[in-house]
């Protein structure tokens, strides 16, 4: 989570880094703070507690700093709360070393205590301190400089980080070290930067350098050299970013959320038309082939949050119409079972960033264990982009609000062309079929912008339910994934309590929660399942619950039960996960706006879960 800027070159570093960090403050906004590194050699540090506005305005954005290189970051809290002593920049003791971290120190007690015993003392509660002064204390034990003392400080630590550290005794660079915490580098003549994700650089450059695990970079103005975590110089290849630095602006809307849930139309067409040619689903982008398709065994489809939500979609689609056997996985529960994978098994592993702690550990793991492993990203050049045996990235673009939209949305896409494709390639589906669900597919976008039509009449009922304590989303199937969705974007941005429950459950314990008064919003999308979800609203109804209720053009029956009623295109029931849930995300935005709150930056959370 947190987000890490640096620069090093002739302009004023300090608006330039406060620039990225606007850029970053989706991955955390608890504090932040910059150092800068004066003319007389010595290191300003400015903190300030909450969103990075404190921070502009303790600054003067950026101008009361005078230097030329610097580094900053906004925290997302793991090691104390947050507050102004523990926000970073972090320095050592003696003020020798200053740095700033994203990520996570698992052993950070073990290193406390050593270097309590070396007589250091602490000012903070965080794990970040510790690294810095172990940094420190490897630089003045061995005395062989910055690439030293961090790879010595690299192998004493356990766990997530990426690290931009300043040495006063080395004024003419900065280095930075790098353990699965995402991390990018650009270079533009003179001036070197560093951050934790593109958007914060490129206003300034395209030339982007991807640094890996376990290495170590020295950025001087212009130039960076690279290490493996044995002082060994490494050779980095200079790759061109291609992403649209508009994109990560908000484009006249008044929220990031909003522009995303406006942007799914385009996202999904361009994730469709990356690998469908001439009416045919072309998976060698991918590097998989009708071959490989058709010697998986079973699936098992990894995620954390609305990813596992895809997964629980795509589930259905996938043994319905692949007739393969699929298990969805939490990472976090992944990770650290026994699961049973034959050499044929397939592990699909789904992430926006491609940096997700978890999701990255499960992928390990099933590398580990020897089978084929397909990563669903949106990040180039992403660790889990780089890890998976094979890759479909999805065309959303920058995603800033932390709540998904349009990566859900083309997540969701990917997995409907590699389901359909893998129905061909196993002989489950003619060529008719396969035709016919490839032009359903390819309508997707339309129908998305055709919900978006209905927003006004949502935002008028989220209003009326803005003060609402505890909403349940009820379906069947795959209308159940849907509900699961629905419900993590009410709470997460409006913090409303919410539950998803397969309806069917609903008499098993759900129900004595119905009373006057309680919003139930149910989904009714799958034709063979709309009556049976139907009569569970009714038996909602007779206890007293408001109903919502979501179904597809021409289901006008349901109006006779439910009190409110959202329409939305007809599609293949396979892929009416990708059409419904544009209404979910209208709703839960209109609620969080009508209750005034942050909808890009809910509390507690952050966009890059990088920690575990």
């Amino acid at each position: 989570m947190c987000g890490i800027t640096g620069y090093i070159g002739h302009k004023q570093a300090a608006p330039i880094l406060l620039d990225g960090l606007t850029k970053l403050e989706y991955r955390g906004y608890d504090s932040a703070g910059l150092a800068v590194r004066n003319d007389a050699g010595e290191i300003e540090i400015v903190k300030a507690k909450g969103r990075l506005k404190a921070l502009k305005e303790k600054t003067n954005d950026g101008l009361s700093l005078q230097g030329t290189v610097g580094i900053g970051h906004t925290r997302w809290a793991t090691h104390g709360e947050p507050s102004e002593n523990n926000a970073h920049p972090h320095v050592s003791m003696d003020h020798e070393v200053v740095g700033v971290h994203n990520g996570i120190i698992e052993n950070y007690q073990e290193l406390k205590d050593k270097l309590i015993r070396h007589n250091y003392h602490f000012y903070s509660d965080t794990d970040t301190e510790v690294a810095i002064n172990l940094i420190d204390y490897y630089l003045k034990k061995y005395q062989q400089g910055p690439v030293d003392a961090l790879s010595r400080s690299m192998m004493r630590i356990r766990g997530s980080y990426a690290l931009a550290v300043m040495f006063k005794a080395y004024p003419d660079a900065l280095y930075v070290a790098r353990k699965d915490s995402p991390m990018i580098i650009g270079v533009d003549g003179e001036d070197t930067f560093v951050a934790s994700d593109v958007p914060a650089i490129l206003k300034y450059t395209r030339s982007v350098y991807y640094i890996g695990n376990n290495e170590i970079g020295k950025l001087e103005r212009g130039k960076v050299t690279f290490y493996n975590i044995d002082q060994e110089e490494i050779e980095k290849e200079l790759v061109k970013v291609k992403m649209d630095a508009k994109a990560a602006e908000k484009g006249g809307f008044e929220h990031f959320m909003m522009k995303e849930i406006h942007e799914q139309p385009k996202a999904v067409r361009d994730t469709i038309n990356s690998v469908v040619k001439d009416g045919k689903i072309d998976l060698s982008a991918v590097n998989l082939t009708d071959a490989d398709i058709q010697k998986i065994s079973q699936i098992y489809i990894v995620g954390c949050g609305s990813a596992y939500h895809v997964g629980v979609a795509l589930q259905y689609l996938f043994e319905d119409l692949v007739e393969v056997p699929v298990r969805v996985e939490l990472a976090s529960e992944f990770r650290y079972r026994k699961v049973l994978m034959d050499a044929n098994t397939l592990v699909v592993i789904i992430s926006q960033s491609g940096e997700t702690a978890d999701t990255l550990a499960a992928l390990r793991k099933s590398k580990e264990a020897g089978v084929r492993t397909l990563g669903i990203v949106n990040v180039v050049g992403s660790t889990i982009a780089r890890e998976a045996d094979n890759v479909f990235y999805t065309l959303a673009g920058p995603e800033i609000a932390v709540a998904t939209t349009k990566a859900y949305s083309t997540q969701l896409a990917a997995g409907y062309l590699l389901a359909v494709q893998f129905a061909k390639a196993r002989g489950k589906i003619d060529d008719a079929k396969y035709a016919e669900l490839i032009e359903e597919i390819c309508s997707l976008p339309d129908k998305i912008t055709k919900a978006l039509e209905d927003k006004e009449r949502i935002q008028w009922f989220a209003a009326k339910y803005a003060n609402a304590k505890d909403v349940f989303f009820i379906g069947r199937g795959i209308d159940y994934a849907i509900s699961l969705e629905g419900s993590l974007k009410l709470k997460e941005i409006s913090y409303i309590h919410s539950e998803a429950y397969a309806a069917g459950e609903l008499k098993h314990g759900t129900i004595s929660l119905i009373e006057n008064g309680t919003l139930v919003v149910g989904i009714l999308t799958q034709p063979e399942l709309y009556e049976k979800t139907l009569s569970n609203m009714v038996e909602v109804k007779s206890r007293g619950g408001y109903l919502m209720g979501l179904t597809t053009y021409g289901n006008y029956n349901i109006e006779d039960t439910a009190d409110f009623t959202v329409y939305i295109p007809k599609t293949n029931h396979y892929f009416a996960t990708s059409v419904a849930i544009v209404p979910l995300q209208l709703f839960a935005y209109y609620l969080s706006v009508a209750k005034g709150l942050d909808v890009d930056k809910p509390r507690n959370l952050a966009k890059s879960v990088t920690v575990e």
